[in-house]
């Protein structure tokens, strides 16, 4: 074998990629690239990537934002300077709140200070509908859950109440759910309503649906003599108007003027850092009554008594000051309880003193004589016969007795009552029987018979006086007796306070004064006067109305009062019932004053169909003049004069 070496085998490396065409292989020399090392692969080499230009762009994406700010800038100055306004007034309704404040009403008294009516506190249970909607709440019962809640509270329809609270008006804010409710009945609210927002601040299931339930400071009239005096005070309404009465009467007075807050509510809270205006409220006046409340009292105690006790269908009393026409009392039966008008009768409702309207019977002959004593035709000693039947016009007229000739003197007339004697009297008024009509008319009509009274009381009835020429034939001889005419009571009263003030009629007045805010005291004006008669006639009336009950042989000696002079006339008439419109029952009455001989108060008396018992006015009004007579003489501290009656004669012999 040959010592040398065998050759070495040359193991081929990996292939090169091929060189692309047209390449210049560079010389290995000085400057160039180093050669790979061997077994390494050289990378492809990537073309460089070219964009596009970005200014098409730019310009797309700067046009497009031009376009959007520039909806906004028009969409800014619509807002802003175009609708401003009703966009400000929109904004306004919806966050801005405005409530009632409710003017207290003035307190009604008597002419003592006494209060008859006055004002508490209570709240208007109100509602925001536009609170309740299923947006609002997230539920769509909203309105029927919250009023379930409230029907019991309120006493209210909880049908009533859905309804309220979502009305026909989708943007209406305000609805009134009860008026003058208690601060007990809101007080219930609010502590529900409390509740339910406590409880949905940690259970999210529950929903807050009283939110939208505020209350308004109302009041509510309240009258703390129940009964007392309702004719007279009247009631107020569900609207918180005057309904009846001295409320009706001198509602805007006593009603005051409401005032307004507004203030800035979210979620049905206000809002306190928003601010607020208010318009205060100005409080009504007080009205001070000339009636005397224990007066009116035992006005009102008597008559009741006696309408039970007759079973009748209603009287009236009522109690004047002769001198300065203020009415001390007007009390009616039945009567009705302000308090509670749900329970009240309809036709208690009122008051019959003012708003009936009946023939007065024998009451009245008064006014005939003092129309035969004003104009000289007679006077109290004058002898009238008397005969049992007399025949005028159309009929046979008789006195409520049957009796043989009486010989009367004019005063024994007036004391025994006598239909046929007053009718001989007033036809020697004239030289015919219509001159004596006409007289007769304009008597009747400056004693106020046939107008008004002057009290401007809501209903009051004027009473029905036909004019002369319109009498029938039965008129001219029944109306000097008191048949064929019809007043009120109040008118009846006025009549015996025109004798015992003189000869002088004042128009009767109810109120006293009025007390403003400013707590000045203002005196109701003073009340018309107007001369009927004359003193001296004034004077002969008293001392033959003496006659009448001071006479063994007058129909009012159950009027009598032990130390006092007393006068008066008693009344009983047929009486026109008003539901069928004939002749049905009677009407009794009793009217008079005392002291007889120094006048200081009227009281008349007057009972509707007494069915049982005596129908006679002597023998049942008579006694109640008497109680309720003593009983103001008393109260006012009017002693007797002391002085002897006239005692004028009442027959003569032939």
């Amino acid at each position: 074998m040959s010592d040398r070496e065998p050759p070495r085998r040359r193991v081929p490396g990996p292939a090169k990629p091929p060189r692309p065409r047209g390449a210049v292989r560079r010389q290995a020399g000085l400057g160039a690239r180093p050669g790979r090392r061997p077994g390494g692969a050289r990378p492809p080499v990537t073309p460089p990537l070219r964009l596009g230009s970005p200014r098409p762009r730019l310009r797309l994406v700067s046009l497009a934002l031009t376009l959007v700010l520039l909806a906004f800038v028009v969409r800014l100055l619509q807002v802003q300077a175009v609708d401003a306004s009703a966009y400000t007034a929109r904004a306004e309704q919806n966050r801005y709140v405005v409530h009632t404040l409710a003017a207290e009403r003035g307190e009604i008294t008597d002419r003592n200070g006494v209060a008859l009516a006055v004002s508490e506190d209570a709240y208007d249970i109100t509602a925001d509908p536009t609170m309740f909607s299923a947006k609002q709440l997230k539920i769509g019962d909203g309105p029927e859950q919250a009023a379930a809640l409230l029907a019991p509270i309120l006493r209210q329809d909880q049908a009533a109440l859905v309804k309220k609270l979502r009305p026909e008006n989708r943007n209406s804010r305000y609805t009134r759910l009860a008026a003058r409710q208690t601060p007990q009945v809101w007080q219930q609210i609010k502590d529900l309503k409390t509740a339910l927002a406590k409880k949905a601040e940690t259970d999210r299931t529950t929903v807050n649906v009283l939110s939208g339930v505020f209350a308004d400071p109302s009041s509510q009239r309240v009258y703390p003599n129940g009964e007392l005096a309702a004719g007279i005070l009247g009631w107020v309404n569900a609207d918180g108007q005057g309904g009846g009465g001295i409320e009706q009467k001198l509602n805007k007075q006593l009603a005051g003027k409401d005032g307004k807050v507004r203030y800035a509510q979210a979620g049905g809270r206000e809002v306190p850092t928003a601010g607020s205006t208010e318009t205060p409220a100005v409080p009504g006046a007080d009205v001070e009554l000339t009636i005397d409340r224990d007066i009116q009292w035992a006005a009102q105690n008597a008559i009741s008594e006696q309408v039970k006790q007759s079973k009748a269908d209603r009287g009236y009393v009522i109690v004047q000051d002769t001198r300065t026409g203020q009415i001390l009392a007007m009390a009616n039966s039945p009567g009705f309880d302000p308090n509670d008008l749900a329970k009240a009768d309809g036709d208690a409702m009122g008051n019959a003193a003012l708003q009936d309207a009946y023939e007065p019977g024998s009451t009245a002959k008064v006014m005939s004589m003092a129309a035969v004593l004003e104009k000289n035709v007679a006077t109290p000693l004058t002898h009238v016969v008397v005969p049992n039947r007399l025949h005028r016009g159309d009929r046979l007229f008789q006195d409520d007795i049957d009796h043989a000739t009486w010989y009367l003197t004019l005063n024994g007339v007036l004391a025994k009552s006598s239909n046929i004697g007053t009718i001989l009297a007033t036809g020697e008024l004239g030289r015919t029987q219509p001159e004596a009509n006409k007289v007769l008319y304009s008597y009747l009509r400056k004693f106020g018979i046939g107008g008004y009274t002057g009290l401007g009381f809501p209903g009051e009835t004027p009473g029905i006086l036909a004019p002369p020429q319109k009498w029938s034939t039965s008129q001219q001889y029944t109306i000097p007796f008191g048949q064929g005419f019809s007043i009120n009571a109040m008118q009846a009263a006025s009549v015996y306070s025109t004798i015992a003030n003189g000869g002088v009629r004042v128009e009767p007045t109810l109120v006293r004064g009025t007390k403003g805010a400013d707590g000045r005291f203002t005196p109701a004006p003073k009340p018309k006067q107007t001369r009927v008669v004359s003193a001296k006639t004034a004077k002969t009336l008293a001392q033959m109305l003496e006659s009448v009950v001071d006479d063994e042989q007058g129909t009012g000696v159950k009027a009598r009062i032990p130390g006092y002079r007393v006068a008066g006339k008693t009344g009983t008439a047929n009486r026109v019932d008003p539901a069928t419109g004939r002749y049905r029952g009677y009407t009794s009455s009793f009217a008079g004053f005392a002291p007889a001989d120094n006048p200081r108060i009227t009281v008349y008396c007057a009972i509707q169909n007494a069915t049982s018992g005596s129908y006679f006015g002597g023998q049942i009004c008579g006694p109640i003049y008497k109680q309720v007579m003593e009983f103001a003489l008393k109260t006012l501290q009017i002693p007797p004069t002391g002085a002897k009656a006239a005692n004028l004669p009442v027959e003569y012999k032939p």
